[in-house]
């Protein structure tokens, strides 16, 4: 299900052939760096780039005898050019290979990210732009409360993908880095300007201090940044299944012509869309947790992090990726239904004033506690809450007719949204 929905660049970015393309340039660009301050003959790393391949059937064949992936991809690669291979890994380690490729990947993978988050945030802005003055309850612990309107619910969506955004482009940059400093980070076999030099040519910055890996608190900060993000589409998702519900009704998501809702009930439409959000996101939050997992490593490395990444690397990524596609998918074909935002606002019989009626009593004089008694015990009954007040002696004495009536004003709880939306919207600084 994920593969329909994720763009293939983003499985291509983790295939094992673009994860040992990567080993492979990463080794290429070395010798290239060294043939350049004459450490190893140019010709060597000519013949190098223009002839060294990966076999992978051969370098499982041999990783099958040496149990060792990177020495295997070494051998293997070795063996396509013959005696310039010795020059192949010359003074690296392991994970001088795998960190910096692990770096490619992640950085490579945020791009794309990014640009799924870009989509999904001008989906939600088109709907707050259009429904900016689609009038609703606000709700709060799933009660009636105050009027507001969808497009300010979708504001406060766009702002918060923005700071995702700025989050996982944050992230994005700080795993940038990587490192070929050695088996402890000593730069035993190379002058620290050939780790600048190589990692320059990938894109990437110089770790400035590694151990035999790269310090795990940039994975952290990626894969925290993708729980973030996760979060948000929960959120989102969450709003729009609880909007949905029958008893609600006030928006859902797209149903397809020949979709069918349940395998028992014809009448079935079911939020499944936006519920398989929210089920994904602990996923990712699971993910993030194990990558604070990995930043406590065995004095200079061990190798507790190494499967664990194999594993939330690819599935992160590829998550959220789906979750962007697939709430972005929701969002421009949302269901909106002003007609019912209006009656579920009107449900109450005008209670949802109280505070305006309380405030206006206090203003008068009236201690807040009395005012709240009296307010109160007309909101909490049956029957239009302006009638009863009017005709209550103890709010009379303070209100007339008139300025209880003037005070059901939809207008006063709605005057601002230009101010909200201009803080969201026009001085947004999580643009694309």
């Amino acid at each position: 299900m994920l593969a329909r929905y994720t763009r293939p660049e983003m499985g291509r970015l983790w295939s094992e052939e673009a994860r040992l393309a990567r080993w492979l340039e990463i080794e290429l660009v070395l010798t290239d760096v060294l043939a350049e301050r004459g450490e190893i003959p140019s010709g060597a790393a000519r013949k190098l780039r223009a002839e060294a391949r990966v076999d992978v059937a051969r370098m499982r064949a041999i990783e099958d005898e040496v149990k060792h992936d990177v020495v295997a991809f070494v051998s293997a690669v070795a063996e396509t050019v013959g005696d310039e291979g010795r020059y192949l890994h010359l003074g690296l380690t392991s994970s001088d290979v795998v960190d910096t490729a692990f770096a490619l990947q992640l950085r490579d993978a945020a791009n794309l990210l990014l640009a799924g988050v870009d989509r999904l945030r001008q989906a939600v802005r088109r709907q707050a732009v259009q429904h900016r003055d689609t009038v609703m309850i606000g709700r709060t612990h799933g009660i009636h409360a105050e009027p507001i309107t969808f497009g300010l619910k979708c504001a406060s969506w766009w702002a918060e993908l923005g700071r995702d955004r700025q989050r996982l482009a944050s992230a994005r940059d700080g795993i940038a880095y990587g490192k070929l400093s050695g088996a402890v980070g000593t730069f035993a076999n190379h002058d620290p300007a050939v780790e600048r030099a190589v990692c320059m040519r990938l894109g990437l910055k110089a770790e400035p201090i590694a151990t035999q890996v790269v310090p795990r608190d940039r994975h952290a900060e990626v894969f925290t940044s993708l729980a973030v993000v996760a979060g948000t589409c929960e959120r989102i998702a969450l709003e729009i299944r609880h909007l949905q519900r029958t008893e609600v009704g006030e928006a859902a998501e797209p149903f397809a012509p020949g979709q069918k809702g349940s395998s028992a009930m014809p009448h079935k439409r079911n939020p499944v869309l936006a519920e398989n959000i929210c089920g994904l996101a602990r996923l990712v939050r699971a993910h993030a947790l194990a990558a604070l997992e990995d930043m406590a490593l065995w004095h200079e490395r061990d190798i507790s992090h190494s499967a664990v990444e194999r594993v939330i690397g690819p599935d992160a990524t590829i998550v959220v990726d789906f979750m962007l596609a697939r709430l972005a998918d929701i969002v421009e074909g949302l269901e909106v239904r002003p007609a019912v935002m209006r009656a579920n606002l009107e449900r109450l019989g005008g209670a949802i004033f109280s505070e305006q009626i309380l405030l206006a009593l206090v203003r008068r004089g009236v201690t807040r506690d009395d005012a709240y008694r009296w307010v109160q015990r007309h909101a909490l009954a049956s029957g239009d809450f302006q009638t009863r007040l009017a005709a209550d002696p103890d709010v009379g004495r303070h209100l007339s007719s008139q300025e209880i009536a003037d005070l059901f004003d939809m207008r006063h709880h709605l005057r601002h949204i230009e101010t909200l939306f201009a803080r969201a919207l026009e001085d947004d600084d999580g643009a694309a």
